[in-house]
């Protein structure tokens, strides 16, 4: 999961990697999930502790979500706790599964004529606020740059890292929602996105503060590879083109797999595309990072590490802050599955280089529970124990940068980067601070709570049919729906495979509903 800057290419790391990796990777992506027959001898993060658990029975003796389930027993019994994280073994098999297709989007289009003519036709069904912001300005690029420009683009950029990847990913948004490529699981991670970006923007909390300087239409989504996993183009990047709205990716294969990649979505667009949607916040953050370290009495060489990670950092916690523990269940267990598709091993990292602009895995999970610890719902410090306590089994020795540190050193550096992050009074914000502005609350978790039951009682009404909006919890927004798809699936109640399909029905229905 990173963020793609005007340099080109994706940011370094266990959610998008370097171009090393990719390499290997394409080597790699024929495995199958299994435990054994691993060569660690490159790494020291290699998996400490009791092995991963077994297959909760919950999940083999639930009943089926789709078929009938009594009335009674959805109201009467209490639906497995998340924080058992009983399914979370499948949940990262899933994910591994899915990381290791070779399902990709659709081709990238290289001829120019045909290129601008299906893009016409594409934007002529986009909704007008998306031709006016994305297609449009699109187009214009185009015409300016003619057929030999476009090669010129596409000949300067053949690993398609930097400018052809950005202009043909903003083509691709174009195309794959005007086609209708994928249309229903498209609708419904155009509906994360939009949710979680608006909801940042339009939050009562934030009024007084100025509009974004950058990117205020909504994002917009495309599906890629496997190999570059979830990753955003920022709006003010995008806008070299003349577009005005971000452009969001996940790998292809998440449209009918991997649950635990949708809530790496919190990260890109609740987290990197807002980050630089206010200018001078990273900067603000930074410095507010390093400040608190240091006044936790920490190495000033940690303060810095933390503090020339913030992009990571920060997109991290506003993604907790957007979606709650949910978010932070997420990062866990794509990280393993991730880990195990890419490099043999379904274990949080304990190492983080020092060329690498993400955080050691470990250190980013100690972070996102930190941050759940800091949030308002009763049920924080609980599920914030429960996320180190599940990190504590992949312990091994951590380095930060050039910097070996103890276990409690890792957590109060990461303590300390929630609370600079959640909590700090930004200029960039008129003196309001991100957890002001957003916050996880029990209205929250009882609108999760209902979908919840709802998912696993199959209320979707049926294969190939679309939910009424209606019949789901009142104040819902996509962010809850994708919390209580990974509650059920992490809880073991219901597999992530069936929970994935009554949640993508669920979200397309939201956008489709009007308003």
């Amino acid at each position: 999961m990173g963020e793609k800057g005007p340099r080109g290419g994706p940011g370094t790391g266990p959610w998008t990697p370097s171009a090393t990796e990719r390499a290997a990777r394409r080597g790699a992506r024929t495995g199958t999930p299994a435990a054994g027959g691993v060569d660690h001898s490159t790494e020291v993060h290699v998996f400490i502790g009791p092995a991963l658990p077994s297959r909760s029975p919950a999940i083999d003796d639930a009943p089926d979500p789709g078929g009938a389930v009594p009335l009674a027993s959805v109201s009467l019994l209490r639906p497995p706790d998340p924080t058992s994280l009983a399914g979370l073994r499948a949940c990262v098999t899933d994910a591994w599964q899915a990381a290791l297709s070779k399902q990709d989007g659709p081709a990238d289009p290289t001829v120019f004529a045909p290129l601008r003519e299906r893009l016409e036709r594409a934007a002529a069904r986009l909704p007008a606020d998306v031709r006016k912001a994305v297609a449009e300005p699109l187009l214009r690029r185009l015409d300016e740059l003619g057929p030999r420009g476009f090669a010129g683009v596409l000949f300067r950029d053949t690993e398609r890292e930097g400018e052809a990847r950005l202009l043909l990913d903003v083509a691709q948004s174009v195309l794959q929602q005007g086609e209708g490529y994928e249309a229903r699981a498209t609708a419904a991670f155009q509906e994360v996105v939009g949710d979680l970006y608006e909801g940042f923007l339009s939050a009562e909390e934030r009024r007084g503060a100025h509009p974004p300087d950058h990117g205020v239409a909504t994002p917009v989504v495309r599906w890629g590879s496997a190999e570059a996993g979830p990753y955003t183009w920022p709006a003010n990047v995008t806008e070299t083109l003349g577009v005005q709205a971000a452009v969001v990716s996940l790998p292809a294969a998440n449209a009918s797999g991997g649950l635990l990649a949708w809530p790496a979505l919190a990260h890109e667009t609740a987290g990197h595309d807002i980050l630089v949607a206010d200018d001078g916040m990273r900067e603000e953050l930074s410095g507010a990072v390093e400040k608190e370290i240091l006044a936790a009495g920490l190495d000033p060489a940690i303060a810095r590490y933390w503090s020339e990670r913030v992009d990571e950092s920060a997109a991290d916690v506003m993604g907790v802050l957007n979606m709650g523990p949910a978010s932070a269940v997420g990062m866990l267990g794509y990280f393993r599955a991730l880990n195990g598709a890419w490099r043999g091993t379904p274990a949080l990292r304990n190492v983080g280089r020092e060329e690498d602009p993400h955080p050691a895995d470990i250190a980013r999970v100690y972070l996102a529970a930190e941050t759940v610890r800091l949030l308002s719902f009763q049920g924080a410090g609980r599920w914030a124990d429960r996320l180190v306590a599940e990190a504590d089994r992949d312990l091994g020795t951590i380095r930060l940068g050039d910097t070996v540190v103890t276990p409690q050193v890792a957590k109060a550096s990461a303590a300390a980067v929630a609370r600079a992050i959640a909590r700090t009074h930004l200029d960039s914000l008129e003196g309001k601070s991100l957890g002001e502005i957003q916050d996880w609350k029990d209205s929250d978790e009882a609108v999760v709570a209902t979908l919840r039951r709802q998912m696993s009682a199959g209320t979707d009404d049926g294969p190939g049919t679309t939910p009424s909006v209606g019949r789901y919890a009142r104040g819902a927004y996509a962010a809850h729906a994708v919390a209580a798809a990974v509650y059920e699936a992490a809880s073991g109640a219901s597999t992530p495979e069936r929970v994935m399909k009554r949640m993508v029905r669920v979200l397309d229905a939201m956008h489709a509903a009007p308003g």
